[in-house]
């Protein structure tokens, strides 16, 4: 089975080459015989009812030198596309909003979105984890800095942050008396207009933040566990961690079962679970990343993993 498959993405040009997860997608597809065609968000357009694109074909290569070829541009109906996967990172702007109403109306069309549009809006990273409350630590979300300073007052030690933020970016931890509650509250919720986080703070952090990716239901039987460099309590590789590969447990498969199901009926192909000691803290939904640091310990081959699903569920539609 031969498919067309549109990519749209960040400028393909400035992608970390070496650890970038929707290169490794493209060097997978590409090597099962899928045509590529490369898009940014900013490619997409409607015309009447009709979503449309200027996208180019696009070779890749696992070269560090030379990762990718464009061709010349061309002019498409998004629905004439088999599949598209939609891998833009956020932030998660109404620009990245619009966007999905455009890969909605593609879908419409015929096309496979991976992962479904409706899903990307309606999911966010933080919030959605909230529906498996079975596998999180004690959170909260309020605008209101009383509320929030009563459950930093109840756990003693605290872990803040906005429901939009991506890498690790504006996270704060705050420890029993600390000093600083006020002005970090102040901050994050723009003096209590703005919702925000707190979750009670799991000292097994040391260990690692556990990105387990999950495969149309499937989990990945290894994870990353990104380590926070000394003096800091975020794992985020973006923020200094360090990434180490392991097998899943058992508590990480029982999450995966609570969550499967959820993913499932929305359309979530292709999944990032951020699992701290026994809790599940986010479902990344938008662009999962780490495919690669899993693959080169484990040789797991997540990008085959992937279009594997794909084409199976394309088959059984078709027949």
């Amino acid at each position: 089975m031969s498919l067309n498959i549109g990519i749209v993405m960040d400028p393909i040009a400035s992608i970390t080459y070496y650890k970038d997860t929707t290169l490794a997608l493209m060097l997978a597809a590409q090597a099962r015989g899928h045509q590529l065609y490369y898009m940014e968000v900013t490619d997409l357009y409607q015309l009447k009812d009709e979503a449309r694109a200027s996208m180019c074909p696009v070779q890749v290569f696992d070269d560090g030198e030379r990762w990718y070829q464009l061709q010349d541009r061309e002019d498409r109906r998004l629905g004439d596309l088999d599949v598209i996967l939609m891998r833009k990172d956020p932030p998660f702007d109404t620009d990245y909003i619009y966007s999905t109403y455009l890969l909605e109306a593609a879908q419409r069309q015929g096309a496979l979105v991976v992962n479904n549009p409706r899903s990307l809006r309606d999911c966010n990273e933080k919030m959605f984890a909230t529906q498996f409350p079975q596998c999180c630590p004690p959170m909260l979300v309020s605008a209101q800095m009383s509320q929030l300073r009563a459950f930093h007052l109840e756990h003693g030690d605290v872990i803040f942050k906005p429901l939009d933020g991506m890498g690790g970016s504006s996270i704060f931890r705050c420890k029993a008396a600390d000093p600083n509650i006020g002005v970090i509250l102040e901050t994050l919720t723009a003096h209590g207009r703005q919702l925000t986080m707190a979750q009670k703070f799991i000292p097994e952090i040391s260990n690692g933040d556990k990105r387990i990716l999950v495969i149309n239901g499937e989990p990945v039987p290894y994870a990353l566990a990104r380590i926070p460099a000394e003096g800091e309590t975020r794992g985020n590789l973006a923020a200094g961690g360090r990434g180490v590969a392991q097998p899943l447990t058992e508590r990480d498969y029982w999450i995966v079962e609570q969550v499967r199901d959820a993913l499932l009926e929305r359309g979530l192909y292709f999944v990032g679970l951020d699992v701290i000691g026994d809790f599940l803290t986010e479902i990344n939904v938008t662009s999962p990343t780490c495919a690669r640091e899993i693959d080169n310990a484990y040789q797991t081959g997540i990008g085959d993993r992937l279009f594997e699903a794909i084409e199976r569920d394309l088959r059984d539609k078709a027949v």
